[in-house]
């Protein structure tokens, strides 16, 4: 009860409908993610871009194909992050949206017109530029216009609208799966339409983010920007408070930071942090699950794979809700550890399951059911939390450098997963099949102590009082502890005991 109507106080009409504008483009990534995740298990999908198969009369699609379709995407995936970084730092968040959405109706008909392997490929490839301009832009753009007591909920949206979009799309896929021709893929895909539309007709209803204004040196439009998105919720004295706060921490570097300074000083460890968050969240083998489980499980032939993929969809949605109200109040640290020791749990059991061959029907609902819990730990922790982490830890004059290089890693890794699950788990590779949690397993390990150490606790804080912690040199450990509400007043911080 008092987590959402703490909430709610924090919001004016324009931050509500901000923040719902930005979070809906989220969605065709949800959308792009689990299409080709549930239509490639469906039979229409696989007779129309499969191989016939003379030994078993049926047609299917080889672990090699499989393996180049869900992970050369990410090609166009990291193109997109360094294109809406640069587009995103040069004219302006909105116009960095503006400008994928109306890409992205274009990668949209190449892809629902595909009749051939190549130009379905082509179409997702081209697809995932979008989707990682998206991602070198949201989660930016999110942590800059919210107050600080509500920014682990709103940024932490970005994966949780991926999940609701998945929900949505594998809906429909669990619908037109029945359908016997090539309108039982289709359908879905004409989906990728929606979104782009909408956001291209609506982006510049809202207000530009006040900090990018700020390091433009268009000081005036940033001050009607934050009162555009305060007024009514906070006092006039705490709406020129905060936009002092940011001044005192931006305006003396107006002057965007240099790439090489992201490896020098202070800011190396902040670097570190962001790369190793981004690393962690795909090394740990999300792609097994998100991309990889329907296909997966209809080889094991006990479950529907459509339905499997909608109701993996609805528990990790569900779970992820529940962390978004939870993460601002009990904090980023904690809710990371515990998704990592759930992760480590689920995987290192599902691994033992398939130890011993042949593998029988109760050990195979044993998989499923870890597969299912593997995605609940992930949602409740390393899925939302690892976009907030980063946004607020990165040096508020190295934020689009910084997103560049973290969220690169995470698509270098996305594609690596992607691309080495198939020749790890399927029966014409080296077929692991549920080992590969074994692997995965370790790399989970890995996370735990990773969080422990080196993951500062900044719920609560503005990204101005998070850049003076780093900057004082605070140890990692106690930016929870540290009161740095002073920082206007002096570079003297105070631990709470």
């Amino acid at each position: 009860m008092g987590f959402q109507f703490d909430k709610a106080r924090y919001f004016n009409r324009t931050l509500v409908f901000s923040v719902f504008i930005i979070a809906v483009s989220t969605f065709n990534y949800g959308f792009d993610n689990q299409a080709f995740a549930t239509t490639q298990s469906m039979n229409t999908f696989t007779k129309q871009f499969g191989e016939y198969n003379s030994r078993t009369h049926a047609y299917n699609l080889n672990s090699r194909w499989l393996s180049l379709f869900n992970s050369l995407n990410y090609v166009g995936f990291a193109a997109g992050v360094i294109i809406g970084s640069f587009v995103s730092a040069r004219f302006g968040r909105r116009w960095c949206m503006f400008t994928m959405s109306l890409y992205a109706l274009v990668s949209a008909t190449i892809t629902v017109t595909s009749n051939t392997r190549q130009q379905i490929m082509a179409g997702r490839i081209l697809n995932y530029v979008y989707v990682g301009m998206e991602l070198s832009v949201v989660p930016n753009y999110q942590s800059e216009i919210v107050p600080a007591p509500v920014r682990g909920f709103i940024v932490g949206t970005y994966q949780l609208c991926i999940g609701l979009g998945g929900v949505i799309i594998n809906a429909i896929c669990y619908r037109t799966s029945h359908i016997e021709d090539n309108r039982g893929w289709r359908i879905p895909l004409g989906l990728f339409y929606i979104v782009p539309s909408i956001i291209a007709a609506s982006i510049f209803f809202i207000p530009e983010s006040p900090r990018w204004l700020l390091q433009r040196n268009r000081v005036e439009e940033a001050k009607a920007s934050i009162q555009q998105l305060r007024q009514g919720a906070f006092t006039e004295e705490e709406i020129e408070n905060e936009f002092k706060e940011l001044e005192f921490a931006l305006v003396n570097e107006v002057e965007k930071g240099k790439f090489v300074e992201l490896f020098q000083g202070k800011n190396l460890k902040r670097t570190l942090i962001v790369v190793a968050i981004n690393f962690f969240q795909q090394a740990t083998g999300q792609a097994f699950s998100s991309q990889y489980g329907g296909v997966y499980v209809r080889s094991l032939g006990i479950f529907n794979p459509q339905l499997f993929t909608l109701m993996s969809s609805c528990i990790g949605c569900g779970i992820m809700l529940c962390t978004l109200f939870v993460t601002d109040k009990v904090g980023r640290r904690k809710l990371l550890i515990f998704s990592s020791v759930i992760i480590i749990g689920a995987l290192m059991t599902m691994g033992g399951l398939g130890i011993n061959e042949p593998v029988t029907t109760s050990r195979m609902k044993g998989i499923i059911s870890m597969i299912v819990i593997f995605g609940v730990g992930f949602s409740c922790g390393w899925g939302p939390l690892t976009y907030v982490v980063a946004t607020e830890v990165s040096s508020l004059r190295l934020r689009d450098h910084t997103s560049r290089v973290g969220f690169g890693v995470n698509v270098c890794f996305n594609f690596a997963v992607n691309f080495a699950v198939p020749y790890l788990v399927f029966a014409d590779e080296a077929d692991l099949g549920s080992r590969v949690g074994f692997i995965f397993g370790a790399v989970a390990l890995l996370s735990l102590v990773f969080t422990f150490f080196c993951v500062p606790e900044c719920k609560g804080k503005t990204l101005e009082q998070v850049d003076w912690l780093f900057n004082n040199n605070v140890r990692l450990r106690d930016f929870g502890k540290v009161d740095a509400t002073r920082m206007l007043g002096d570079a003297t911080y105070v631990v709470k005991i």
